[in-house]
């Protein structure tokens, strides 16, 4: 099912007014001006929701910073028009957007530009609920990639399926015969080898070090397997530690840390 996203924001917003700003009541109201600012050095992402929000109260919004744009500190990225009780009422809600969504793009940016050309950064599922499509969509902004959004959309092989099930051969063959492309995670070389021996178009290396990673790519290149499989690197990886698990010969970098762990821009709305 598509996500309708201006409904998605109308839910933002009523969460947050509830059954009304009852403080920007107490104005007298007027057309005024205002002008949202991040307050640090911030690649751009989310303009376009902010000003939705804003447009679903009457107000007038120009962008002046495009999203994936990288702003500096004290600009303004955008200008609002409207009333004073709707420029207010929107406040909070479209900030905490453009500064989630801001944050994730601004960290995607900086783990993938420590990553050769030919090594992707995905994000993973690990968002909170009702916000994923705009990680995701913040992520993209940032340079990287989405991976899944939901469990309809690809089979992914993890340990506990394969704790459940008691083989992981078995699920692969299942899965071979369900779809043509799926995911194995697995937390040991001689694993990787039957993973890719068995058919799986994607690998996920889990919690392996640099090391291990660079041995099971030997190995596999040994029994001729490594040509066949896309190679993910997942597990512990940070802006400490990415340029290395770049340098292993993966295809594929995930880091959960980009929507899990987020750091919002610090924007603030000046009238």
């Amino acid at each position: 099912m598509a996500l309708n996203v201006k409904d998605q924001l109308r839910q933002f917003l009523a969460e947050d007014i509830g059954r009304g700003d009852i403080t920007s009541s107490l104005l007298t109201g007027g057309i005024i001006q205002a002008r949202i600012i991040a307050r640090e050095d911030a690649v751009v992402a989310g303009t376009k929701f902010a000003k939705m929000i804003f447009e679903l109260k009457g107000c007038r919004v120009r962008i002046l910073e495009q999203d994936g744009t990288t702003t500096r500190q004290d600009l303004p990225i955008m200008s609002i028009t409207g009333d004073a009780r709707d420029v207010l009422a929107c406040e909070r809600t479209a900030l905490n957007l453009l500064a989630r969504m801001s944050g994730i793009a601004t960290q995607t940016r900086q783990l993938a530009s420590n990553l050769p050309e030919d090594t992707e950064l995905y994000a993973t599922r690990k968002t909170a609920p009702g916000l994923r499509y705009f990680d995701k969509i913040a992520v993209e902004i940032g340079g990287g990639h989405r991976h899944r959004m939901r469990l309809d959309e690809m089979v992914m092989i993890k340990d506990n399926h394969v704790a459940a099930e008691g083989s992981l051969e078995s699920l692969i063959r299942k899965a071979k015969r369900r779809r043509r492309r799926f995911e194995v995670e697995v937390d040991d070389g001689a694993s990787a080898v039957l993973a890719a021996r068995e058919g799986a178009t994607i690998i996920m290396l889990d919690n392996f070090t640099p090391v291990q990673i660079k041995k099971t790519i030997q190995n596999l290149k040994k029994r001729g397997l490594r040509d066949g499989v896309i190679l993910e690197a997942s597990g512990g990886i940070s802006h400490n530690n990415i340029a290395e698990f770049g340098k292993t010969g993966v295809d594929v970098i995930s880091v959960g840390s980009i929507t899990s762990s987020v750091r919002g821009v610090d924007m603030s709305l000046e009238v």
